[in-house]
C-alpha cells in the first residue's frame, strides 16, 4: 500500500483496497482550547497521525491491512465552553449520528472491519458504534478501543505527575512532533485543581484557570520522543487486536 491515508487514493484504488480486505480506521478529532501554550486543533491531530503511524507500523508488524480517514475536526467539548473562545461544540447525539453515518458509508463501500480512534476521552461514540453493528453485522463490524494513553504515560514518565488535558503528555508530544506549535512562554507551571470527572455538567473552568488539567511543565521533546515511540506501537497492538476481533466477530 503506498499510503494509508484514504484521501491519498482514488475511488478506483480504494475500491481495490476493499477487495484486497482492508480495514477502515475512523479518527475522531476535535478543536477546543488546549491551555495557552498549545494550539486548538491538537487533538485533531494527535488523532489523525497517530492512527497513519500506527497503521504503518501495525502493516509492517503485524501484516495489517488498514486505510486511515481524515479525522472529523469537531465533536462534544461543552467542558471547554467556559474560557470563552477557540472551541466548536456538537452536541453528543450529532456526533454520534455523524459517526454512525461515516461507518455506513464504509460499510455499503464493503470496509468489513472499521475501528473507531477517539483524540478525546470525552467522545463517548459507543452508541453509534452499537448502531451500526446491530445494522450491519454480521458481515460488518466497528469497534471502540479503550485509549491506552493515561497508562502509557503511567509507563514511561512519572506517574506522580498528574495529566488530564493539555498536560504534560500533550505538551511533550508537541514539542517532540511539532515544536514550532509550541508557545514555550506561554507553558503553565501551576497545577489544576482535582477533577471530578464524573460531573455530568462538567467545566474545566471550576478546576483550572489556564485550562490546562493536570501539570504542563514536566514537559521536554526527549519525553515526548519516547511516549510518542510507546504511542505509536501500542496503538499498533490494538489496532491488530481490534480488526482482528472485527474479522473474528
Amino acid at each position: 500500500m503506498k499510503s494509508h491515508k484514504f484521501a491519498d487514493h482514488t475511488y478506483l484504488e480504494i475500491r481495490d483496497l476493499v477487495d484486497a480486505g482492508c480495514a477502515a480506521i475512523v479518527p475522531t478529532g476535535c478543536t477546543e482550547q488546549q491551555g495557552p501554550h498549545l494550539p486548538v486543533d491538537f487533538d485533531t491531530w494527535f488523532a489523525e497521525t497517530v492512527a497513519i503511524e500506527a497503521a504503518q507500523h501495525a502493516a509492517c508488524a503485524y501484516g495489517v491491512k488498514a486505510i486511515v480517514l481524515p479525522a472529523m475536526p469537531f465533536g462534544p467539548t461543552p467542558e471547554h465552553r467556559g474560557f470563552g473562545s477557540g472551541y466548536v461544540n456538537i452536541p453528543h447525539p450529532l456526533h454520534d449520528d455523524f459517526a454512525y453515518h461515516i461507518m455506513k458509508s464504509l460499510a455499503e463501500q464493503g470496509f468489513r472491519a472499521i475501528v473507531v480512534w477517539r483524540g478525546c476521552g470525552e467522545h463517548r461514540l459507543q452508541e453509534a458504534v452499537d448502531r451500526f453493528n446491530a445494522k450491519f453485522n454480521p458481515g460488518r463490524m466497528a469497534c471502540l478501543p479503550s485509549l491506552p494513553y493515561n497508562e502509557i504515560w503511567r509507563q514511561v514518565a512519572d506517574p506522580c505527575v498528574p495529566g488530564g488535558h493539555a498536560d504534560s503528555f500533550t505538551t511533550s508530544i508537541a514539542l517532540y512532533k511539532r515544536p514550532g506549535t509550541v508557545r514555550l512562554e506561554s507553558i503553565p507551571s501551576s497545577r489544576s485543581r482535582e477533577v471530578d470527572w464524573d460531573d455530568p455538567d462538567l467545566d474545566f473552568t471550576k478546576y483550572s484557570d489556564n485550562g490546562v488539567i493536570g501539570d504542563a511543565s514536566k514537559a521536554s521533546a526527549e519525553l515526548g520522543r519516547r511516549l510518542w515511540q510507546e504511542v505509536i506501537s501500542t496503538a499498533a497492538e490494538v489496532f491488530r487486536d481490534a480488526l482482528a476481533s472485527c474479522v473474528t466477530d
